[in-house]
């Protein structure tokens, strides 16, 4: 394997650096290089070129590797990552039973080392921008942001802002009084302008989360600032269905009629949307993030993303802190599609893989308002880049690269992860920080925050399922013994878990 020198890629000052190939906006290349300085792409071109006009700088070569934007990631709960696992074979709208007792359960450093966390698998999966849509842990939010700065990932940092009264829907709507709401919000966009790695955010939960009134006010301050408003909308038919109730117009078309549609509104899974919607949100410039895993595991519908792409819906693809990893994400975003609607309409394409790794990147980069400052390599954006080894048996015979990346890369394929010029990832370990010694805290933390929390979960462990599955099967005086086992594992795992 021909690995670029890692002491070389870390050195601080100007990098020019001259990889196999280059994916471009208008695709993969061969024989091109860049220019690395002061956290920016500051020369993309032939290496030869690059070579000869820069001739002060010893070029760094990274044989058999493909430079490629950095994934983003539209759609995350960074203060989630403790209870992943808790939300598998669970029916959906699980925010009331596991992560608002979870999150509310946490304190400032089990808050702090499960951001931490979550931004670390996203980086080793590739991501260099994520989207965090708000904390309900009750501590700063600037919390979360030291996390992101402290791992080395761009982060889209939402401030809550729900104000409306305890909705029988409404996700954690313990917001603030509705005064104070747009001045919090102002003092969060104002926060962290100039930051170079946290983009102030604002959210609401979902539609029925905040009165009118701060719907339209959360738009007008996140169109002034040019930053974007996250919202969970037309996620779960309840949802929907609460909204024909109570205002008789569907959630985006409530969000429409109060004025908060636009550019600046990132509205998170959109996965019931009629033909009319689809005129809106095209006729509004609104964005979505297409969340494809996370309604796989919630049992969602999946949004008509082929349909957005068609339509000229702006739209970026999350991973909602399902698996930070991507390649999966965008091989996960092309087969729903396959499922849910190629398969009826005999389209064998489902946008192609470039179509993928465009909404993967600066499709996302756009949606978060961030499209001028990174997602595509060129001159002049941020330097957030993958150096992903192609000599593997998985893509060395190349034919398609694009659709390859898609189909069959993985993060194990990434060497190296940028962001804003500097070496963040190399080989699945961060750079200048030690990993393993998070995880091991966060294993502890997460023990502790989870048995303290009031989580309750429909569907039992894979190994209690696993004993009701075979239940038909098996003597009656062996099941009992079975289910006896696995009620003493459980307590005995519970008890731990409260020491």
């Amino acid at each position: 394997m021909n690995r670029p020198d890692r002491d070389a890629l870390a050195h601080p000052g100007p990098l020019l650096l001259v990889p196999g190939s280059v994916l471009l906006p208008e695709g993969p290349v061969d024989g091109w290089a860049v220019v690395v300085d002061d956290g920016r792409f500051t020369a993309v071109g032939p290496a030869d070129e690059l070579t000869r006009t820069h001739p002060h700088l010893n070029a760094v070569r990274a044989p058999g590797h493909l430079l490629m934007p950095g994934f983003v990631d539209t759609h995350h709960h960074l203060t989630q990552s403790f209870g992943a696992a808790l939300a598998f074979g669970e029916p959906s709208e699980i925010f009331r039973r596991v992560w608002v007792p979870l999150e509310g359960a946490l304190d400032e450093e089990s808050a702090y080392t499960a951001a931490k966390l979550a931004a670390l698998e996203a980086l080793r999966g590739g991501f260099t921008t994520v989207a965090d849509a708000g904390t309900r842990a009750d501590v700063d939010v600037d919390v979360v942001a030291s996390a992101a700065r402290d791992a080395g990932i761009r982060c889209a940092l939402g401030l809550i802002c729900n104000d409306a009264d305890g909705t029988a829907g409404a996700e954690g709507t313990g917001g603030a009084s509705a005064p104070a709401v747009p001045e919090n919000a102002e003092k969060h966009l104002a926060r962290y302008t100039g930051d170079p790695l946290v983009h102030p955010s604002l959210a609401v939960s979902i539609p029925e989360a905040a009165t009118e009134t701060t719907l339209r006010a959360t738009a007008r301050l996140a169109a002034e600032a040019g930053a974007v408003v996250q919202i969970h909308v037309n996620e779960h038919l309840a949802a929907v269905e609460r909204s024909l109730v109570r205002h008789g117009l569907r959630p985006l078309e409530h969000l429409h009629t109060v004025g908060a549609l636009g550019p600046q509104l990132l509205a998170a899974h959109a996965t019931l949307l009629t033909p009319r919607e689809l005129t809106l949100l095209a006729d509004t410039g609104t964005a979505i993030s297409y969340n494809p895993v996370a309604s796989a595991w919630k049992g969602n519908a999946v949004a008509p993303a082929t349909a957005l792409a068609e339509r000229g819906v702006r739209f970026g693809i999350g991973t909602d802190g399902t698996r930070g990893d991507g390649f999966r994400l965008a091989d996960a975003a092309e087969f729903a599609q396959r499922l849910a609607y190629g398969l009826a309409t005999g389209d064998s394409s489902c946008g192609a893989g470039w179509t993928w790794l465009e909404r993967a990147t600066h499709g996302g980069a756009d949606a978060l308002g961030l499209g001028a400052l990174t997602g595509t390599v060129e001159r002049g954006k941020a330097a957030d880049f993958l150096l992903v080894d192609v000599d593997t048996p998985e893509l060395a015979l190349t034919w398609d690269l694009p659709w390859e990346l898609v189909r069959r890369g993985n993060r194990d394929q990434i060497t190296a992860v940028f962001v804003g010029g500097q070496l963040r990832m190399w080989q699945g370990r961060p750079a200048g920080w030690d990993g393993a010694a998070l995880v091991s805290r966060a294993a502890e933390l997460a023990r502790a925050a989870v048995a303290g929390a009031d989580v309750t979960r429909v569907h039992p462990t894979s190994t209690a399922a696993r004993a009701l599955s075979g239940a038909q099967r098996v003597p009656r005086a062996e099941r009992v013994e079975r289910a006896q086992r696995v009620r003493k594992a459980q307590e005995a795992q519970k008890g731990s878990a409260r020491r």
